[in-house]
């Protein structure tokens, strides 16, 4: 994996502005992995997908990440930052492709979720959420057995399902991560789930649309191809687009 340039940064939000968020994850990992196939990228864990993106985005924007969230009692904003290693789980929690859990006398092979079973999800057109969390479960339950006969994965009770979803959870921990919130006003504690694949996007999106507009002023003064002004550093750019400004 390499670090993104803004030759790349540009091509890949003019892609993604028209494409689901897991597709936008792939966009964005197909130009940081070209020798990786769209599909093995696919297959990543949800976890190892983001912790690729966290990466990514340590390099395109630094480690430091600034946040806003709005308190669900009081409706406070809230303006806070972390950084990359604060949301980098420890190691020692990675699961193998393939796992098995034994729990209430029923023995199940599975594979984390990825974002082949997101796009699954998210286009089969249903909003009920114990109807989606059953086809995620049964995309990734490879053999489920009780008291050694086979069984099918619809026929897990919901507490062995529930049980699943949590050791899922507890194995892929970049995929589920989670910022405790402190609001300053009611004094109201709570965690506000934290999404990596829309953060960077949002910076990715909020650069471009400075970016275009930094190429149309240079390239109108100097008649500057593109390519050329986003080979320049930043501190070039903006070198040149403060002389314009005087």
């Amino acid at each position: 994996m390499q670090a993104l340039t803004a030759q790349q940064l540009l091509p890949i939000w003019e892609s993604g502005r028209a494409q689901m968020p897991v597709q936008r994850a792939l966009t964005v990992l197909a130009a940081a992995c070209p020798e990786s196939s769209v599909e093995s990228l696919a297959a990543l864990s949800i976890g190892r997908r983001d912790a690729s993106l966290l990466q990514l985005r340590e390099w395109a924007f630094g480690p430091r990440l600034d946040a806003i969230s709005h308190c669900p009692q009081c409706g406070e904003r809230l303006e806070f930052s972390f950084t990359a290693d604060d949301i980098r789980p420890g190691t020692g929690n990675e699961l193998a492709d393939a796992a098995t859990l034994a729990v209430e006398n029923y023995e199940i092979n599975f594979r984390l979720p990825n974002s082949f079973d997101l796009m699954a999800v998210a286009t089969c057109g249903s909003k009920d959420r114990k109807a989606l969390r059953q086809m995620l479960t049964k995309r990734c339950v490879l053999q489920a057995c009780h008291q050694d006969a086979e069984i099918a994965a619809e026929q897990l009770p919901e507490s062995v399902v529930t049980a699943l979803s949590r050791h899922m959870a507890e194995a892929d921990q970049q995929a589920d991560i989670r910022l405790a919130l402190d609001c300053p006003n009611c004094q109201h504690r709570w965690e506000a789930l934290f999404d990596i694949l829309s953060f960077f996007w949002g910076e990715i999106d909020a650069w471009a649309g400075r970016m275009v507009r930094e190429v149309h002023l240079l390239a109108s003064a100097y008649g500057w191809a593109e390519k050329d002004i986003l080979t320049m550093s930043p501190d070039r750019r903006l070198i040149y687009l403060s002389m314009l400004a005087t």
